[in-house]
Formats: structure tokens, sequence, C-alpha cells
């Protein structure tokens, strides 16, 4: 597993509970790191695609920008009391995905009070439903235009830094 994969699940942790804590929101996250340690993150819903296509967006960017491992993370409702929130880390190279996984908290109206540790495990790489990015998409070139296009415009959105080993 590439360091950055290891390092990508302890920052995406640290990212959701700080979030969750001090902001009371738990996003849908999409985070890439290539090969030099450049590093983006942005939120999915601000894609506002469906979600096939802002599968074959999040391909084409890893494609892009030649990612060697990227996460996805979400909040999972199992019942009006017990939420958690999941990520999966996918590493190029790498038959295992780390998968990892909080329990929420919230008071009577709903705000976020407490978060478990998050709890990683590996799992087969094929288990996790969006660990095909690494395969470029068929996109037409409309298409590809269209998605550098929003990519461009997304760029103050979207947090970029360099990832130090």
């Amino acid at each position: 597993m590439h360091l950055f994969a290891e390092n990508l699940a302890v920052e995406i942790s640290t990212y959701y509970r700080n979030l969750a804590l001090a902001h009371g929101v738990i996003p849908k996250v999409f985070t890439m790191v290539n090969s030099e340690g450049d590093q983006y993150l942005f939120f999915i819903d601000d894609l506002g695609m469906e979600d096939t296509e802002a599968s074959k967006f999040l391909a084409y960017i890893v494609q892009a920008h030649d990612a060697v491992c990227y996460a996805r993370g979400t909040l999972v409702i199992l019942d009006k009391t017990q939420q958690l929130i999941e990520f999966a880390v996918i590493d190029k190279d790498d038959e295992e995905a780390i998968v990892c996984s909080a329990e929420l908290t919230r008071d009577m109206d709903g705000k976020p009070i407490g978060l478990t540790e998050f709890e990683k495990t590996l799992a087969p790489k094929k288990t996790i439903f969006f660990s095909g990015l690494f395969q470029p998409p068929t996109l037409s070139e409309d298409v590809a235009e269209d998605f550098q296009d929003l990519w461009d415009e997304m760029k103050g959105k979207i947090l970029h830094r360099t990832m130090g080993l």
C-alpha cells in the first residue's frame, strides 16, 4: 500500500471528525493524491450530478491528475439513532482498500455531539462500489471538455495542497 494511502486514511478521519463535531456537517467527500503528493479535496454534492455521471467525472479527474490513491466518504444512516461516517481509500497498486468507519452520536436536536474512533480494516478493493475510478472512462470529446470546464469552475471550492511523506 502506498504511503500516501495510509496518510490519506489518517487525514480523512481527522477531517471528518472536525467537520462533524466543530461544524455539524457530514458531506460526501472525495479526495485524491497524485505521485507528486498533490492532494485535491472537494465535496461531491458540489458537482450537482447524478451518481452515474459523478462517477464518470471522478474517473476522468483521477485519470487527468494521474492519481495514485483516492478516497470517498459519506454519512450512512442506519436508523434515526444509528449513523456512521464511512470512507474507503483506494490505492492504484494494491488489491486491498482501507475502509474506515465511526459511529456518530447526535443530541435531541440532531446536532452531532460525539464520534467514536474510526475503525480501520482492509477489504478487497473489488468489493468497494467506487473502486473502478482508475479505469479510464469512455467519454466523447464534448463530455471530456465539459468535465474539464467543470473542474476549472470548481477550483475555488477545491482544497489543493501538497501532502508530505
